[in-house]
């Protein structure tokens, strides 16, 4: 699947004068990489959105839906609705051999959450975020329910 409609990816490229990539030919670290930031970027946009707050505040609350732990739960309520290539894109990430490791999750923990940022990373540079964000919303909506 090649990319679609991403405003930012599109305008990054155009400024940049990269070409489009075969999303095959990326890692799937490079993914998770990727990912990382723009499921990060969701939840500060969504944080900030919801009401002016003191930074500190917000950095508490976004940490609470981007640690590890947090991204497991959210994959585990949204692994039952991944099609065949997401779920693929997602276990390329989890299986992943990483040579860090997060400082407060387990081993379980942080592959699961390399996973899930994969799949964030490969829906992001297809362009698809409307997938993205029906899937994102669907995690941290089990997340809020838990108190975050």
């Amino acid at each position: 699947m090649e990319d679609t409609d991403c405003p930012l990816s599109d305008m990054v490229r155009a400024v940049y004068g990269l070409g489009q990539k075969d999303i095959r030919t990326y890692s799937p670290l490079a993914l998770a990489y990727i990912g990382d930031a723009i499921y990060d970027l969701v939840i500060r946009t969504m944080l900030v959105a919801r009401g002016n707050s003191q930074v500190n505040k917000l950095h508490k609350k976004a940490s609470g839906f981007v640690k590890a732990a947090a991204q497991k739960q959210a994959m585990e309520v949204i692994e039952p609705l991944l099609t065949p290539q997401e779920h693929s894109y997602y276990k390329r990430g989890r299986n992943a051999k990483s040579f860090t490791t997060a400082k407060n999750a387990s081993i379980l923990e942080y592959r699961v959450a390399t996973g899930f940022e994969a799949l964030m990373g490969f829906l992001y540079l297809t362009g698809q975020m409307e997938r993205l964000m029906e899937l994102i919303k669907y995690g941290t909506d089990a997340l809020s329910g838990d108190g975050l």
